[in-house]
């Protein structure tokens, strides 16, 4: 994230002292518009390029085998297992409750189901749990 922030800064920086260098070209007489512009349309060109190749490249290619015997032994529905997903995805149980078009209360009641079921106290240790039974 920080990196993220960081290229997207010097980017509008750099865009920033393309203009003012533009700006006192054309004051100056140096420059004609023309070729202002394309040094513009150059940096883009190549911005677009590098950020394309970055966004490829984070391509996530590990699976993960899902033991759905040990689902089963936990006696975790569905609907829970869904819940426990969620969970995981950091979302809070308001959250949970509009992506599955669920009351908030059946949440908090299917997150306490979870959290005996896998003998947990907290969501954080349920999802380490849940990990290392190899059901996430």
């Amino acid at each position: 994230m920080k990196k993220t922030i960081l290229v997207f800064g010097m980017l509008i920086l750099a865009l920033l002292l393309l203009f003012q260098f533009s700006k006192y070209a054309i004051i100056s007489g140096d420059l004609k518009v023309e070729l202002i512009v394309a040094a513009i349309a150059i940096v883009f060109f190549f911005v677009g390029i590098y950020i394309n190749k970055k966004s490829l490249s984070k391509t996530d290619t590990t699976v993960v085998n899902i033991n759905e015997e040990k689902i089963k032994e936990l006696d975790i529905s569905n609907r829970e297992y869904e819940v426990l997903q969620k969970i995981a995805e950091g979302l809070s149980n308001k959250e949970i409750a509009e992506q599955l078009f669920l009351s908030e209360s059946t949440i908090k009641t299917h997150v306490s189901s979870l959290l005996v079921k896998l003998d947990a106290k907290r969501r954080t240790q349920a999802i380490t749990k849940a990990k290392s039974f190899e059901i996430l």
